[in-house]
């Protein structure tokens, strides 16, 4: 799209939001069974969408990560919306009596969407369902490294929504430039924190709030005493899936210095069982791109140069889109794998004597976007809890807290900014606005000016209760 057609669908969307009255109940509910439809009528040939631009994406992936949760999304939200709309009683300060006081959501005006290419679905129509519940009108700018899904995501929305109301916007960074620099109401991204970064920056210059959603390395800590093959389980399956480039994936696992080679074994031995070939297993993701597959490869070859063992469930293909699983033991401090983020099937174990220096390996680096603790132990499970913060945790498991829609999902820090998803993106996405109804009488203007024995008097007292 030009520079002219983003900025005119954006004023046209702006200008209706001042003027129009907010949606009701019915009325969202209604958006949501709309944009229900669009999904569920066409999982196939949005599946078929994003294995292209993947160069190979497993259609079980794109079902059960994307299609799955962004439905029960939508279903949860339609259930919920007329409750979540409700006025919300609140006290009234003994000052103040007599009165009454509540709070009232609605809807912030226009919500930009800017999504990555990872889950180019599920992180396009899950924010957009919280914007709909909410009330409001959206404008979406989906990757550039999505091409064929994001014309199909832009045909769909066309074809379901009028642009008033949803609109996508395509194009690559310069269109994503513009569209960041748009007076939104409010504005989510999902992706780098270095692209975060220039994201508030540019929101900043229209004071446009912002949730981010980032992400960071996520720590896996086994506990001493778990058992070794069930904790591999679950990495395998949080680390593998999507072929590592998740932004909740377990990017480290941290284990007992004398079960650290028995974990990468389990760890191996979960992903053979899982994808038995690579190359030519269609149930197994590519990586994005070529430029993302080399920095995998430049990773590895990094760490083994620094005395790292690597251990690969099979010989990577020069010539193959795909990196096959790997665990590497001892990799390098200050080289790539143990200082950014991974995005990709490589897991480092990092051996810990105590859970305390667990721990603190963790709280030394930047708070991550999830954390994933297996531990049948109350006390050490409340011990890493409340000595590591995270984004979102789930317990004996991977990746699971982020497809619970009662639960809000966001980062800390360099993570991430807010968190939406469920009740949490309903209000993300509203103005809570206060309202003040005075009684009978309005005792704070009995007592105002000319001050005298009786506002001194009740100063006094209300200062002391």
């Amino acid at each position: 799209m030009t520079e002219d057609e983003v900025i005119a669908t954006f004023k046209r969307q702006h200008a209706l939001s001042r003027v129009e009255a907010a949606p009701d109940a019915k009325a969202r509910r209604r958006a949501l069974t709309t944009l229900e439809k669009l999904l569920l009528d066409n999982g196939e040939v949005i599946a078929t969408a994003i294995s292209e631009d993947f160069r190979g994406r497993a259609r079980a992936e794109t079902e059960m990560l994307e299609i799955v949760p962004t439905a029960r999304g939508i279903r949860h939200a339609r259930r919920k919306v007329a409750r979540w709309m409700r006025p919300e009683r609140r006290s009234v300060d003994l000052a103040l009596h007599p009165a009454r006081a509540w709070v009232r959501y609605e809807p912030v005006g226009v919500v930009g969407i800017i999504s990555p290419w990872n889950y180019p679905l599920f992180l396009a129509l899950g924010p957009l369902c919280n914007a709909l519940a909410a009330g409001n009108r959206a404008m979406i700018k989906p990757s550039e490294l999505t091409p064929a899904f994001s014309e199909l995501l832009k045909r769909l929305i066309a074809e379901h929504f009028a642009p008033e109301q949803v609109a996508v916007v395509t194009g690559g960074v310069e269109t994503a430039q513009i569209f960041s620099g748009l007076a939104f109401d409010h504005l989510l991204f999902t992706g780098s924190t270095n692209v975060g970064r220039q994201v508030m920056q540019a929101a900043a210059k229209n004071l446009t709030p912002v949730t981010l959603e980032l992400g960071g390395k996520s720590p896996a800590i086994v506990a001493p005493g778990y058992p070794i093959d069930k904790a591999a389980r679950s990495i395998a399956l949080g680390k593998f899936a999507n072929a590592g480039q998740t932004c909740i994936a377990p990017d480290y696992a941290l284990a007992p210095a004398g079960s650290v080679e028995d974990l990468a074994k389990a760890v191996l031995a979960r992903a053979k069982k899982s994808y038995p070939g690579i190359a030519d297993n269609e149930q197994y993701t590519s990586i994005v791109s070529d430029r993302h597959r080399q920095r995998l490869v430049s990773a590895l070859d990094e760490a083994a140069a620094a005395g790292a063992t690597v251990k690969s469930h099979e010989p990577q293909g020069d010539n193959s889109p795909k990196i096959a699983p790997t665990v590497v033991i001892g990799a390098p401090a200050d080289g790539v794998l143990m200082s950014e983020e991974i995005f990709g099937p490589i897991l480092p174990i990092v051996p810990y004597e105590t859970l305390d220096e667990a721990i603190a390996f963790v709280t030394a680096r930047d708070r991550p976007l999830a954390l994933y603790l297996f531990s049948d132990d109350r006390a050490e499970q409340e011990k890493v809890l409340s000595g590591a913060i995270s984004g979102g945790v789930t317990l004996n498991g991977t990746l699971l807290h982020a497809a619970q829609d009662s639960l809000p999902f966001g980062g800390i820090g360099p993570s991430g900014v807010g968190a939406y998803h469920g009740l949490e993106g309903f209000r993300r996405f509203s103005h809570v606005r206060g309202v003040h109804k005075v009684g009978f009488i309005n005792m704070f203007e009995r007592v105002g000016p000319p001050w005298g024995w009786l506002s001194s008097a009740m100063g006094r007292f209300l200062a002391r209760y």
